[in-house]
């Protein structure tokens, strides 16, 4: 991290559009002349594309040029509230509106020959929207734990989404929903995101070298926009037409796994593959649970080449 990946990062290139009501949308990209396919990251919840600066460095060394965008109210890009560590969001249809831009207004100003889309946890639920809801030109996308459900106890599940609602309805402004609170950093022993101790800790001493890019708890309106948008990902599932591999954390305490099962029942497109002991974040887990899931992504990749 402190050699090769610190010395491709540097030469990063990063510029900024206007998504849904003038918020800004900060990206960045690695690209070389030579290549001719190029893969589309799609960050999760409280996340940035600097946090993907390892995988940024492995697919360019493997030949694709890479895309990657933050979430409005997140990482690098505008915030929505007064409180800049809140996860909020007006509409989670603002999140798909912002990756259709990036991808026609950035990533659409190059040519390739083949282009694949990467989308992890709550960019996962973004990227099955925008491929039920746009005309994609993507060879192939990976799912890595997509947000389709958030792991609820059963009877919370059942009005998870309305109780969020009254309590966005009445508060004068937008705040954390009950249990959540700003920006905090567990001890990695607490953690339920990873077991590499050694990604965790980069990460967590990323966010203290960039405070900026901190957010904590999501708002009440964020919880019942993203529980609405994990349902319609489910249902309007045969509105997609390109090769989708989801691969599931096998000990995943965040999204519920249920709903992989249901989702790949479903679609027909979709091939699904289980990750057994990992949990939620794949792509900074321990290496014997990563390389796989890395392995599997450029295998299916590499088949729609």
């Amino acid at each position: 991290m402190a050699s090769e990946v610190h010395y491709m990062w540097q030469k990063r290139e990063q510029g900024e559009f206007k998504g849904v009501d003038g918020i800004p949308i900060r990206w960045i990209s690695i690209r070389h002349p030579q290549n001719e396919r190029c893969v589309v990251i799609v960050n999760g919840r409280n996340e940035s594309f600097w946090k993907y600066q390892e995988l940024c460095y492995e697919l360019s060394r493997k030949g694709y040029d890479v895309y990657a965008y933050d979430h409005r109210g997140q990482g690098a890009s505008g915030r929505l509230t007064n409180d800049s560590e809140l996860g909020h969001v007006i509409c989670f249809n603002d999140y798909v509106s912002d990756l259709h831009s990036f991808i026609t207004n950035v990533v659409g100003k190059q040519t390739y020959r083949q282009r694949f889309l990467l989308a992890h946890s709550m960019g996962g639920a973004v990227a099955t929207l925008y491929l039920e809801h746009y005309q994609t030109h993507f060879n192939a996308v990976v799912l890595n734990a997509p947000m389709f459900g958030i792991n609820l106890p059963v009877p919370l599940k059942l009005v998870a989404s309305s109780i969020a609602k009254i309590i966005e309805r009445y508060q004068t402004q937008p705040y954390y929903v009950f249990g959540h609170k700003p920006y905090h950093e567990a001890p990695f022993e607490e953690n339920d995101q990873c077991q590499s101790q050694i990604r965790y800790v980069w990460a967590k001493h990323l966010y203290q070298l960039h405070p900026e890019l901190r957010v904590g708890g999501p708002s009440a309106r964020w919880v019942w926009q993203a529980l609405a948008a994990a349902k319609s990902c489910i249902r309007d599932v045969e509105h997609i037409h390109t090769p989708v591999l989801l691969l599931q954390a096998g000990d995943d305490t965040v999204v519920d796994n249920d709903s992989h099962h249901l989702f790949y029942s479903k679609c027909p497109e979709c091939k699904m593959k289980v990750i057994p002991h990992a949990r939620h974040e794949l792509l900074m887990e321990k290496d014997c649970l990563r390389n796989q899931a890395l392995e599997d992504t450029l295998d299916f990749f590499e088949t729609y080449s």
